[in-house]
Parts: C-alpha cells; sequence; structure tokens
C-alpha cells in the first residue's frame, strides 16, 4: 500500500503530536494543519479531540472546521475522530446541565453521564466482529480516558437504500458508545494514538480505506 497523506486538524487539541507520530508510525505522510486545501485535500483527516465539549467545539468554529469536516463528509472524503472528536460529531453535548449544539453529524444526541476513567476494553460486542476498523484485532483492548460519552442512539432508516451505521458500544459503569463507522466516518471514543499495537492495527485499517 503507497503512503496516504492524512492531515491532522490543528485547532488546539490537547493530543495532536501523539496522533501525528502514531499515524507517521504507520506509514502515512502527515500533515498537522487547519489551512482549508490541506484539510480539503487530503487522502484522510483526522479529528483529534481532548476536553470540554463546548471548549472543542469553539476551537473547531474558529478554524472553520464544521464546515470543512461537513465538505468532506459530504462528498464520501473520509473523516477520523477521535475522542471528544467523536462526541462533537452529534448533535449535541451536554456537560454539567449546559447543552452545546454539536455538528449534527451523527444521528443521535449525546448525553452526560456519570465520570468514567477507564484505561481498557476488552468486550467483543455483535456490532464489533464485522466493523472494518477492528478487522484482525477483535480481541485487542484499547485505552480509554474519558468522563462523558454517547449513551444514546436514536438512528431512524428513513430510507430504504440507506445504511445503518456500524455501532460498537463498550461498557463501564454504564453502556457508551465505544465506536462508530458510518460510510467515509469512523469515530472512536478511545485513543488509537495511545493504545500500542492494537491502536497501531485501527490506524492500518482507516488508511486501508482511504483509497
Amino acid at each position: 500500500m503507497s503512503s496516504r497523506n492524512v492531515t491532522v486538524l490543528d485547532y488546539g487539541s490537547g493530543n495532536i503530536r501523539s496522533a501525528v507520530r502514531a499515524l507517521e508510525h504507520v506509514g502515512a505522510n502527515v500533515t498537522l494543519s487547519s489551512k482549508s486545501s490541506d484539510v480539503l485535500e487530503a487522502d484522510g483527516l483526522l479529528v483529534p479531540g481532548v476536553g470540554a465539549f463546548a471548549a472543542v467545539m469553539q476551537g473547531l468554529k474558529e478554524v472553520d472546521a464544521l464546515r470543512m469536516i461537513g465538505r468532506r463528509v459530504a462528498g464520501g472524503r473520509p473523516v477520523m475522530g477521535i475522542c471528544v472528536g467523536l462526541q462533537v460529531l452529534f448533535d449535541e453535548g451536554v456537560e454539567h446541565g449546559v447543552r452545546t449544539p454539536g455538528m449534527g453529524s451523527g444521528p443521535a444526541s449525546w448525553n452526560a453521564s456519570t465520570p468514567r476513567w477507564c484505561r481498557t476494553w476488552a468486550g467483543i460486542p455483535s456490532s464489533r466482529r464485522k466493523a472494518p476498523a477492528f478487522a484482525g484485532i477483535e480481541d485487542e483492548r484499547f485505552y480509554f480516558v474519558h468522563s462523558y460519552g454517547v449513551q444514546k442512539w436514536d438512528f431512524d432508516v428513513t430510507q430504504p437504500a440507506m445504511r445503518a451505521p456500524q455501532v460498537t458500544w463498550a461498557e463501564h459503569g454504564s453502556r457508551f458508545v465505544a465506536a462508530v463507522e458510518n460510510g467515509a466516518l469512523t469515530a472512536t471514543q478511545f485513543h488509537p494514538e495511545k493504545s500500542g499495537d492494537a491502536g497501531a492495527a485501527l490506524l492500518e485499517n482507516w488508511l486501508k480505506t482511504l483509497g
């Protein structure tokens, strides 16, 4: 497989450098940028996320990322979100009783949960067994570190031709979404860039989808 050009979106998120290093480790040509041409023309776009939902949304707005991510998704151009980078793809976030609109690229609302600090997860839900991102790594553990998560999924297929997203669930105190694959969009609540060989394999699986 020839090297793929991946842009890691630079909007102030705290885990940018580790994401860049992880992608370079699996052979991607990585650009750290929020420049429109870099974001829109890359084979793949990775949207990292660390911190509060509202702060991440504000950072994305400041670099016009909502428009650029929307254009990529609408055009079938691959996008991967990590941690809060998954959460902001949904309709809204709720933290400490404060509601913040999200991107609305996910078919569910995002609800606050009780705090859960989880380092690894090894469950194999039925949805995960066939999910392309987990091919060959179905039994592996991944690094989670978060206090909130997507707990509600209200996907309603209104068109017969639409395919429902592949959703992988995990549980730590309560059930929450661990990953979503929906056409050009892939997102994980866990951090593949901090998940050792398993995370590297997942990123390699994603690179294979970039064409």
